[in-house]
Formats: structure tokens, sequence, C-alpha cells
């Protein structure tokens, strides 16, 4: 029997993780895999987490440590300590750790400090700003871990331009992207179930379809967030293209915060701010979009496997490959060339080129494969 702790914290980490949950239930060695859920709680209300929960099938946590929201330090060595302890008790084969956030380091560094493999589902991505939290995150975690599962070819590049290689226990598969898995997956379930489109009275009854007026845009980094002059300049842009048609912007807690903080408010008929969504609510909300706006990594991706245009309100990503296809344009956090690329329609040139950048769909199952290969 293999015990493996999954560590999540953020809701893309519960996304990727259902995907490999699956898999394991699916595998025809899956009697021999016992995974542990480890919870740290880095996003702890219910719109940002247990919804997740219950839309994903993720099993309950059997850890929830209840850490919450602090600075990065703090938060980082509670959930170094009480994951440490996690794993002292349960001692596992391996402990896997999705992405760049806080728990995805403090979750590696417990194991690290107490010699047990690390799998890092999403190895290999850079965006080379030191400046960005989830960057050093990224670093730390790749150069710590057993396992490198990257998503694409040039991840493997960038590791090995640092010099991290397979051979000497060390493991490096490109198996794709497992985002791509839950997309595949969830899309089709998304249309049956969510009214999102209904309920926010962006759908029209007698054609029965939507009426795509309207941008999607989510903003939650803290190279946004945390600068007052950036998150501005990236409302009023938003508020300038809301003049011709709506924008509808989930607010992230953070975001929220920081507007209030220094009174930001926004004009509703232009930017409608609702309440965090769903995972399938927010499928069904970026496929029926003109055009999204955002600062999330996941979600430039979605705009690529649903051929939605997307700009992006950073000056760099680490999914270089869809800004290459050319359906994906980094407009920054400036005012005017944020409109500027939205009136010019300068991005959705050829999304299906490289369609099979990101793998063929079957991440989650290579992942276990290569897990029971190397550990049973």
């Amino acid at each position: 029997m293999i015990k493996i702790v999954t560590i999540v914290g953020a809701r893309p980490q519960f996304i990727k993780a259902a995907s490999v949950n699956r898999a394991i239930q699916a595998s025809s060695q899956k009697n021999h895999i016992q995974e542990i859920f480890v919870h740290t709680g880095q996003h702890y209300d219910y719109l940002m987490d247990r919804v997740f929960f219950e839309e994903l099938e993720l099993p309950k946590p059997h850890y929830h440590l209840g850490v919450g929201s602090e600075s990065h330090g703090k938060q980082t060595g509670v959930m170094l300590e009480r994951i440490e302890a996690v794993l002292e008790r349960e001692k596992p084969e391996a402990v896997v750790v999705y992405g760049d956030t806080n728990s995805t380091l403090a979750g590696a560094l417990a194991a690290a400090k107490l010699n047990i493999p690390i799998a890092h589902v999403e190895a290999g991505l850079r965006s080379y700003v030191r400046t960005m939290p989830e960057e050093i995150n990224r670093l730390l975690t790749d150069h710590l871990s057993t396992f490198l599962f990257c998503p694409t070819n040039q991840a493997v590049k960038n590791l090995e331009k640092e010099g991290i290689r397979s051979g000497r226990g060390r493991v490096i598969r490109n198996v794709g992207d497992v985002m791509y898995d839950s997309i595949l997956y969830y899309s089709k379930l998304a249309e049956e179930k969510s009214t999102i489109l209904k309920d926010l009275g962006l759908f029209n009854p007698q054609s029965a379809i939507c009426n795509l007026q309207y941008y999607l845009a989510t903003l939650h980094r803290a190279e946004n967030t945390d600068d007052p002059k950036r998150l501005k300049s990236i409302l009023k842009a938003l508020h300038e293209i809301g003049k011709e048609v709506p924008v509808i912007l989930p607010i992230h807690p953070r975001t929220k915060k920081v507007m209030k903080t220094y009174n930001l408010p926004v004009d509703s008929h232009r930017v409608r701010l609702i309440e965090p969504v769903s995972y399938l609510n927010m499928l069904v909300l970026e496929k029926h979009a003109r055009a999204i706006l955002t600062d999330s990594g996941g979600v430039q991706k979605e705009a690529y496997w649903f051929k939605v245009p997307c700009l992006t309100l950073r000056d760099e990503t680490e999914w270089v490959e869809t800004v290459k296809s050319g359906w994906n344009v980094l407009v920054g956090a400036e005012t005017k060339k944020i409109v500027d690329a939205v009136r010019q329609r300068e991005w959705g040139k050829d999304p299906l080129k490289n369609k099979r950048i990101f793998g063929n769909g079957r991440t989650s199952e290579k992942i276990v494969m290569v897990l029971l290969a190397h550990i049973y």
C-alpha cells in the first residue's frame, strides 16, 4: 500500500487535485494507493473553498489546518509547522503539491525536512520576476522536488536551464496540463447544471442562447491588488471598456478589501461586481464571454481551450504558449494599453495551431502511472 499526502489550499489546487484523485480511483491499482487530503485553509470561505469540494466531488479533507489569511511569512510558517505534524503522523511515501501558492511551498519544505519525496504538479513554470511571491514558491518547490510533472516542453527547458534534470533519484516528465483534464471533464457538466447566465440576465430565453454582450474580468494577483495605482489603472480601463459592453467581475476577497481601503468604487452599470463564483459557473462565464481580461494563469489557459480571446493584466506570463499562439495578449496595467487592445482586437488569431501543447487530456493518468512505477 502506497500512502500519498495531497496538500491543497486554494481553489485552483482543488480543481487539479480532483483530476488526479479521479485518476487514482480509476486506476487498476487503486487499492494500492491511499490518498490523504490536507487542506491548509489558505482559501477558507464557502465561495472560495467548500463549494469547490462539493462540485468537484472531492473527498472531505482528512486534515483541515485552518491557517486562514496572514502575511506571506506568517502564513507559510504556520502551514509548515502544522503540515510537518501531519506528515510525522501519517508517514507517507510521497507528498503531492500543486502550483505555486504558499501552501505549495510549505508542503514541499515540510516534506523535504522529513526526507519524504515531493511530487510537484505544474513544475517548471517561470515568469522570471522574482518580486512575485508565486515565482519564489515555484522556484524553491522545483529545486526540492523528486517528481517534477511539467505541463509543457517549455517548462522542461526552464528546469534544464537551472540544472534540474532527470537522474539520481529525480524524475522529470512532460505530462501535459492537469487543468486540461478538468475542463474536458467538467465543461459539459457546467453547461447542464449552471444557471449563472440566466441569474445575471445574460441569457436570452427567446433565442435560448447567451447574448455574448459582456466581457469577463478576474483580478486577484498581489502585483495588481497590492499596488493601489496599478489597481486603480486597471479598474479605470474596465470602466472605459464597460461604456460599450458590460464587464462582469467576480470579486476576489483580496481585491474587494483593497478597493474598500483605498476607496476605489466602480460604476455598477459598467462593471458588475459579483461574488466569487463556483468552478462550473466560471467555466460557463468564460465560454460565453466576448473576451476575458485576467491576471490568473488558470483563466488564461481556459480562455485558450474555449477559444475565447484573452487579455492578460500582467507584464509577463508563465504561460508563454498562449501568447505565442496569438490568442492571448499581455496588456499590463496601463489604462490606455488595455482599452486600445480591446478596441483594436489584436488577439484571437489561431488558437488551434498548437492545440496539443498542453497534452491530450490524460495528464492525471500519467501522473498516477509515474508515481506507481517509481514508488510501489
